[in-house]
């Protein structure tokens, strides 16, 4: 990819994608959102740790003072970490980020974009957004299901988040041709959960089965991604019956104090960290490691097949 003006690659990614070595695109709305300094960092160097050690280079992705980034150096990653007023920006917001030279952490449909404009065919994240509860009253859907839609990139995650409407979600992905993969089990796993309780519309057991997948997909010309649903490691998951009471209280706390639009989570995963007493975040950066892990091995499948 040719670097301009206002995207460039950083040095590692740059040649791996020169040399056409598997690499995997990283969100960053995780280090500015997710959690404080400097756990932050330490778990985003953690990540890109997971994915050397499988064999790929980690690419994550963000947009500082207007230019976006396909792949940090530790100083910009740490930078990055250390900002506390970074826009969490989506398709929607991420040209006016770069346009007004603004610093900004990339959302799951952001950073498909980014990772499709270099050529990267694989993303890792923690889980996607997707239909909010009671959307049928306040209409709050994510974009990453248009963009799941619209865009080539294979995306790993634990499932769409917990905190959203699942079986609305899952019927939007379906509506819009979005083929919903589970990696190694017949049941859809809901984020800290191992299982939604619904079943998986697909189950694939091996990255070289997602690889030929997607090799149909593009031999018949059929455009969008592709998601791929990763259980969070049994030791770390916290069982789905236990973590819906603590989506419940954080749901009620956010509609009393009349949260909305991109605040919305945020603001209930603080929540649900508080009453778990810190599990939750736990088990978030288990499964992230665990769904970067997978997505080393997918992009690996791709430059041996």
């Amino acid at each position: 990819m040719a670097d301009t003006p206002a995207v460039t690659c950083s040095k590692d990614v740059d040649a791996a994608l020169k040399a056409g070595q598997p690499v995997v695109a990283l969100e960053s709305t995780i280090i500015t959102h997710g959690m404080p300094w400097p756990g932050n960092l330490e778990m985003a160097l953690a990540v890109e740790d997971v994915i050397r050690a499988g064999g790929a280079v980690p690419a994550t992705i963000a947009v500082l003072d207007g230019t976006l980034h396909i792949g940090l150096e530790r100083d910009r990653l740490t930078r990055l970490a250390k900002t506390t007023d970074a826009m969490k920006v989506s398709r929607a917001d991420l040209p006016f980020a770069m346009a007004m030279g603004r610093t900004g952490a990339t959302t799951v449909a952001a950073t498909m974009i980014a990772a499709h404009r270099a050529g990267i065919r694989v993303f890792a994240t923690g889980g996607i957004g997707g239909v909010h509860r009671g959307a049928e009253e306040n209409f709050d859907i994510s974009a990453d299901l248009d963009e799941l839609a619209r865009t080539p990139v294979i995306t790993v995650c634990a499932g769409a988040k917990a905190i959203l409407d699942i079986p609305k979600t899952l019927e939007v992905l379906e509506t819009k041709g979005v083929p919903v993969v589970t990696f190694g089990s017949d049941s859809l796993p809901a984020f800290w959960s191992r299982d939604s309780g619904i079943p998986s519309p697909l189950r694939v057991d091996e990255p070289a089965d997602i690889v030929r997948f997607q090799r149909a997909r593009d031999d018949l010309g059929i455009e969008g991604g592709m998601l791929v649903a990763n259980p969070v490691p049994e030791a770390s998951e916290i069982p789905r019956h236990e973590m819906e009471i603590h989506i419940a209280e954080a749901l009620r706390m956010a509609e009393a104090q009349k949260i909305t639009g991109k605040d919305v989570t945020p603001f209930l995963l603080a929540r649900i960290f508080e009453s778990t007493g810190g599990k939750s975040l736990k088990t978030n950066i288990a499964l992230v490691k665990n769904n970067a892990a997978l997505a080393a091995g997918i992009a690996c499948a791709f430059h041996s097949a």
